[in-house]
């Protein structure tokens, strides 16, 4: 998509993905407009109505993401995550709209031998996961014209993610535990916002898996971190067994990114270089 052709509706378009999504299309001249809270609702059917009367094209980055708190918060999850979804999905199908949804890793359970296929049988662990995937199923159900990507371990500038808890964990503490036994593919929403702006030019159907190219363990990724930041702080590796959580974490999170490579301006990145980039703007 070079000219803008068409305006495209961002929903989320305050949060970490949605934020750097926005500035993609500002670059590459994309016709876009943000909608998210306070002034939107994803699960007010009168603010969906209202946003898609012009407009071909949605981009649906609005989440419930707080993994641990989803154990205590299970309905309104499921109300963000799932029934606003189908509902959004219900809603398009009546005026021909093209969805493109975002997703994650934790619809699976980790405990595969090899990166995950689109065609893997989910089996999310935790809450989160499971209403992430039930407003996946909702969405196909309402057979709208849509595009599922999933995305793993994501991090970005406007937002919380792994890499701001260690630095603020490494600014109280001079020692660190981190697991060595979930195994994934940091990847930048920088680059999760150029992935989406290809495909909006194409709007395929389906499920598509995205990460960066490689996996690292997070204790690998925190001393990665430690390394090119410079920091005097001890690593210390451990078990996910061993740092207990609300949420279980599923310990292989990593993708198969065959299938959406064909649609891609360009080759994936290895998940060092975009980390450092952030790093460096920190």
């Amino acid at each position: 998509m070079s000219e803008a052709d068409e305006k495209i509706v961002i929903l989320g378009g305050r949060g970490m993905l949605g934020t750097d999504l926005a500035n993609e299309c500002e670059t590459r001249g994309i016709d876009f407009e943000i909608f998210d809270l306070p002034d939107f609702d994803i699960t007010n059917e009168e603010h969906l109505r209202s946003i898609l009367k012009d407009t071909c094209t949605v981009i649906n980055c609005a989440a419930y993401t707080n993994v641990e708190k989803a154990e205590s918060e299970p309905e309104l999850a499921y109300k963000i995550n799932a029934e606003a979804v189908g509902r959004l999905g219900i809603l398009v199908r009546k005026k021909d709209i093209w969805v493109l949804h975002v997703s994650t890793d934790f619809v699976f359970d980790g405990t595969n031998d090899r990166p995950y296929l689109e065609t893997d049988p989910p089996n999310p662990i935790n809450l989160y996961g499971r209403t992430k995937l039930a407003g996946e199923k909702l969405l196909i159900e309402s057979r709208c014209r849509c595009c599922i990507i999933r995305f793993e371990w994501t991090y970005g500038l406007n937002g919380n993610n792994f890499i701001r808890k260690l630095l603020a964990k490494a600014k109280q503490q001079g020692k660190l535990k981190v697991v060595d036994d979930q195994i994934g593919s940091p990847t930048a929403t920088t680059e999760a916002a150029k992935v989406i702006c290809d495909v909006v030019g194409k709007k395929p159907k389906g499920v598509f898996h995205y990460a960066s190219d490689g996996y690292v363990s997070r204790f690998g990724m925190a001393g990665f971190i430690v390394e090119k930041l410079g920091m005097s702080v001890e690593l210390e590796s451990c078990k996910t067994g061993d740092f207990p959580t609300v949420a279980a974490r599923p310990l292989n999170s990593r993708f198969n990114c065959g299938k959406i490579k064909k649609l891609l301006s360009q080759i994936i990145k290895p998940w060092q270089k975009p980390l450092e980039d952030f790093l460096g703007q920190l």
